[in-house]
């Protein structure tokens, strides 16, 4: 039995290789375009390969945790990448060798401040994910994949006023569970 787009998650779950084999043909050029946006500043093309390698490992051996639906998946493994992809980005922005004559004395507050971005970045993740499907997709495409109004007609069929529509009442309902969440509160 080979995998197909009705059966790849539950042989994936089974470690079938094929699976693996489909997941790698159907994912890898959204996966390489995550990837390369949050690695390409680094200007190591051997750290996104590598990167890449890691996503579909990772997603290989964690595949039993996974409960959902094709369109799920979809999303599951773009955070997968993602995450990963925001992971090698520190990791190769630790091994960056800074000398004394670059260092700034606010170095730890723009630590700080890059601390709370992330953690502001993670409760809006977690805020995008309480809205109706088609808006969660909107958003993603144009606020973190970097997605133009016009490209995101296009991939859902929506107009491009429609889709600035969702966007402002998106925003404002985010807006709202956000000052709910924290009483100072994202700004959007």
């Amino acid at each position: 039995m080979k995998s197909n787009h009705k059966n790849f998650i539950r042989r994936l779950q089974k470690q079938k290789e094929d699976a693996l084999e489909f997941i790698v043909d159907t994912y890898l050029p959204l996966i390489k375009g995550i990837t390369y946006k949050v690695l390409s500043p680094l200007g190591n093309e051997g750290i996104v390969d590598e990167c890449i390698n890691d996503i579909f490992l990772s997603v290989w051996e964690n595949a039993d945790k996974f409960r959902g639906d094709t369109t799920d998946f979809r999303k599951w493994i773009c955070a997968v990448a993602k995450f990963k992809s925001i992971d090698y980005y520190r990791k190769a922005m630790k091994q960056v060798e800074i000398t004394s004559e670059h260092m700034e004395w606010n170095a730890a507050i723009s630590v700080e401040e890059e601390l709370i971005r992330i953690e502001d970045k993670t409760e809006l993740i977690m805020l995008v994910n309480q809205l109706e499907p088609v808006d969660r997709d909107i958003f993603l495409m144009k606020f973190f994949l970097g997605y133009k109004t016009a490209d995101i007609s296009k991939k859902t069929g929506l107009s491009i006023t429609a889709i600035d529509n969702r966007v402002f009442r998106g925003k404002k309902k985010l807006s709202k569970e956000a000052m709910d969440l924290n009483p100072g509160g994202f700004v959007l």
